[in-house]
């Protein structure tokens, strides 16, 4: 052996450093984890919300099949009557008491349509919906229901309440 130390025989194996450890995270990835926590916290908030808030839909689609199932087996004025009952009560489950509980007549029709974006009660089949309730139109009475209570539904489904009065930035 050679006292040279060049000489290859002096040569010895790089040391390596140990494997970099899978846990304890980087700090980045303990934030990252955090932020999805936090966002999927908030969409479960909101998706609660959401379904508190349609509560009144669900209720008033259960009441409308009823009514429906009662379509030729019940006087045509008094099934009417109760459907046109329980759009309002919806409506005012929906809106602003002042926006909606005066309305009436065509007025009534023409908010049911704006707040739905159709035309199923002003000018489509829907509109007899006053005359069968209140008594000035009884002929025809089961095809005109089914008519109003398909109305009734797709309005009770597609109408969009306006946010409610807290921040809405959950909502």
């Amino acid at each position: 052996m050679s006292d040279d130390p060049a000489s290859l025989s002096n040569l010895r194996d790089l040391a390596l450093p140990a494997p970099v450890p899978w846990w304890p995270p980087a700090p980045g990835w303990w934030i990252l984890a955090a932020g999805v926590l936090l966002a999927g916290f908030l969409l479960a908030v909101h998706a609660i919300a959401r379904y508190r808030a349609n509560a009144y839909r669900r209720e008033a689609l259960r009441v409308l099949d009823a009514l429906e199932g009662d379509i030729g087996k019940a006087d045509a004025g008094l099934l009417a009557q109760r459907m046109a009952s329980l759009l309002k009560r919806a409506a005012l489950a929906a809106y602003p008491r002042s926006e909606v509980a005066s309305l009436n007549g065509a007025l009534w029709l023409s908010f049911l349509d704006r707040t739905a974006g159709t035309d199923r009660f002003t000018t489509g089949p829907a509109r007899r919906l006053p005359d069968l309730a209140y008594g000035t139109g009884a002929e025809g009475g089961t095809d005109a229901l089914r008519e109003i209570a398909a109305a009734a539904r797709l309005w009770l489904r597609t109408h969009r309440a306006p946010a409610s009065g807290g921040s809405g930035w959950l909502c």
